[in-house]
């Protein structure tokens, strides 16, 4: 099964890969920008958009789904950019297949281990009902009881789509991410790295790329630097996209 996609543009090609909970729809604007200098390729990952549902999830599955893809659309030497959940991809495929990857780039995560943090999410879109809750008004009032956070909200209401006449439905796999969400926090396997040029943008107002975080990165990654996006926190291609993009337009020229 291969993987859904948008593609636009021509160039070198640009394969990006998004969050947790998100699609290739949230890259839509920036993938325009980048379609002007780059072959784009925005993919909706496994359980998450358009792509296939499935009951297995995690990190190596998701690197296979994307070699898999690359192989199929015959891309050669690939910049790839992953954010968040994708970044973990990116990065796990960069170091097992580095003969297939250009130049790498990760916003705002790290190598390293993160606990479980999404419960609160997870039960929020559990509460939902979609035989009880049929409009959307109706899902954002029950996810507004365990979710304040507005640009949150927002982004998960993104995925509620009408798949029939009178249902609606979340685009991702529910069942399947919280059967595994401990999977999303999973560490880049010890003694690995790509020596390839890679840049990590973080967010200015994020705590997931700490200065702690610099040496593990520069044991994975010999040749990366790590630039802050200001005025950003973790969606930070949303919240600065005007930086986000010169940054990325910058080490890929």
């Amino acid at each position: 099964m291969i993987l859904h996609s948008t593609i636009k543009g021509e160039g070198s090609p640009l394969v990006i890969l998004h969050g947790y909970f998100g699609m290739s729809d949230n890259w839509k604007s920036l993938a325009n920008k980048f379609s002007e200098r780059f072959e784009v390729h925005i993919l909706d990952q496994r359980n998450h958009g358009r792509s296939f549902h499935s009951d297995d999830f995690d990190y190596e599955l998701m690197v296979d789904d994307l070699f898999n893809y690359i192989n199929y659309h015959n891309l050669e030497k690939v910049n790839l950019l992953g954010h968040s959940m994708g970044g973990k991809v990116a990065m796990l495929f960069a170091v097992t297949y580095p003969e297939m990857v250009n130049k790498l780039i990760v916003a705002d995560i790290s190598p390293k281990y993160y606990k479980p943090h999404h419960e609160y999410i997870l039960a929020a879109l559990n509460a939902v009902n979609f035989d009880i809750q049929d409009t959307r008004k109706k899902v954002e009032d029950i996810l507004k009881v365990y979710i304040k956070e507005p640009g949150i909200l927002q982004f998960l209401l993104k995925n509620v789509y009408r798949k029939t006449k009178n249902q609606l439905a979340f685009r991702f796999n529910l069942q399947s991410l919280t059967d595994n969400n401990s999977e999303v926090g999973e560490a880049l396997p010890s003694f690995t790295n790509f020596d390839g040029e890679t840049l990590f943008l973080k967010g200015e107002n994020s705590n997931y790329i700490t200065n702690e975080d610099e040496g593990l990165i520069e044991a994975h990654f010999s040749n990366a630097k790590i630039i802050t996006v200001k005025n950003a926190g973790h969606w930070l291609h949303a919240e600065n996209p005007a930086q986000f993009f010169t940054e990325v337009v910058t080490f890929l020229s």
